[in-house]
C-alpha cells in the first residue's frame, strides 16, 4: 500500500494557522485580564472628579464648581449629583448678580438643572428648596410655583430657617395675604430676630387684609430696629397710609414730612403728602405736592394723573 506524502506547503499552512489561532487566543485572554483594570481607573477618575467638583462646591468656588459639573454634564446628562452641583451652584450665582439679566440667566440655568435631576429623584427637599427660592427670584409672575415648591420642601421635612419668609413673600406677591401671614408668623418662632425686611413685609400683608392695628405694630417694630435708610422710608410711607386708615392725619402727615426731611428726592412721599392735602380740602397745596413729585419722577403715573 503506498501513503500519500504530505506537502511542505501543506504542513506551513496548518503551522501558520495553529499559530495565529495561538496568538489571537494571547490577545483575547490579555484583553480580559486588563479589562477590569480599564474601568477601574475610569471609575477612579470619575470619583475623583466628583471629589474634586464636591470640594470645589462646598469651599464656596460656586463659578468653578459651576463650569465643571456643565463640563461633566455633556458625558452623563441625567447625573443626578451633576445636575444638582450645577443647579445649586447657579441659583449661588444668581444671587451674587448685580445685572438683572445675569441674574435671570443663572436662574434659568438653575431651574432647568434642578427640574431634570427630579426626573431621577422626585422627592428631595433639598431640590425643591433650592427651585422654589430660584422661582421667587425669576419674579412675581411666578410666584406660585416658589409657593409649589417650598410648600414640597416643608412636607418633606427640610428644614431651612428662611423658607417662611420666602413663602410669606411668594404668598403676598399671589395676594394671598391671609396665607402670607401665616408663613410669616413660624419665620418668627425662629431663634433668630426678625430682620427689619421681614417686619415690613408682615405691615404690609396685615394692611392689606385692613387688620391696621397689627399693621401698625410691625411698622413701628420695623423702625425700632432698621439701620437702613431705604427701609425707614418705605415703613414710615406705608405708616403714613396706615394712620391715614385710622382717622389720625397729622400722626401720617408727620411721617411723610419726616421721610422728606431725610430725602427730598423722595417722589412718593411728595405724592402721599399732596394726597393728604387734597383729602383736607387744601387743593393748591396738593397739586404743589404733586408737581414736586413728577419733577423729581417723570414717570410718577399717580402723581400725573392727579395734575391732569
Amino acid at each position: 500500500m503506498h501513503f500519500r506524502r504530505s506537502s511542505s506547503y501543506g504542513a506551513g499552512f496548518r503551522r501558520k494557522r495553529i499559530l495565529k489561532n495561538v496568538l489571537f487566543g494571547v490577545l483575547i485572554l490579555a484583553f480580559l485580564l486588563l479589562l477590569p483594570v480599564f474601568f477601574l481607573k475610569i471609575r477612579g477618575a470619575s470619583r475623583n472628579e466628583s471629589r474634586e467638583l464636591r470640594d470645589s462646591f462646598e469651599s464656596g468656588a460656586f463659578e468653578a464648581a459651576y463650569e465643571q459639573s456643565s463640563q461633566m454634564l455633556k458625558k452623563k446628562p441625567l447625573d443626578f449629583f451633576l445636575l444638582t452641583v450645577h443647579g445649586f451652584s447657579a441659583y449661588q450665582l444668581a444671587i451674587a448678580q448685580t445685572n438683572t439679566f445675569d441674574t435671570i440667566s443663572f436662574v434659568d440655568n438653575c431651574i432647568w438643572s434642578l427640574r431634570k435631576a427630579l426626573l431621577s429623584k422626585e422627592n428631595d427637599g433639598r431640590v425643591f428648596y433650592v427651585l422654589g427660592k430660584a422661582y421667587y427670584y425669576k419674579g412675581t409672575g411666578y410666584s406660585d410655583l416658589a409657593v409649589n415648591y417650598l410648600e414640597k420642601a416643608r412636607a418633606a421635612f427640610y428644614r431651612a430657617a428662611d423658607i417662611p419668609e420666602y413663602l410669606g413673600l411668594a404668598y403676598a406677591a399671589m395676594r394671598d395675604f391671609r396665607s402670607s401671614v401665616e408663613a410669616f408668623s413660624l419665620a418668627l418662632t425662629s431663634d433668630v430676630p426678625p430682620s427689619d425686611i421681614l417686619l415690613l413685609a408682615i405691615a404690609r400683608s396685615y394692611l392689606a387684609l385692613d387688620e391696621v392695628e397689627q399693621a401698625k405694630a410691625y411698622l413701628i417694630r420695623c423702625l425700632e430696629v432698621t439701620k437702613d435708610s431705604r427701609t425707614t422710608a418705605a415703613a414710615r410711607l406705608v405708616l403714613g397710609n396706615t394712620l391715614v386708615k385710622t382717622g389720625d392725619i397729622q400722626g401720617a402727615e408727620k411721617e411723610y414730612l419726616k421721610v422728606i426731611e431725610e430725602n427730598d428726592d423722595n417722589a412718593e412721599a411728595h405724592y402721599q403728602l399732596g394726597e393728604l392735602y387734597a383729602l383736607g380740602g387744601d387743593v393748591t397745596r396738593a397739586r404743589a405736592e404733586w408737581r414736586r413729585a413728577i419733577r423729581i419722577d417723570p414717570a410718577h403715573g399717580p402723581a400725573r394723573s392727579r395734575l391732569n
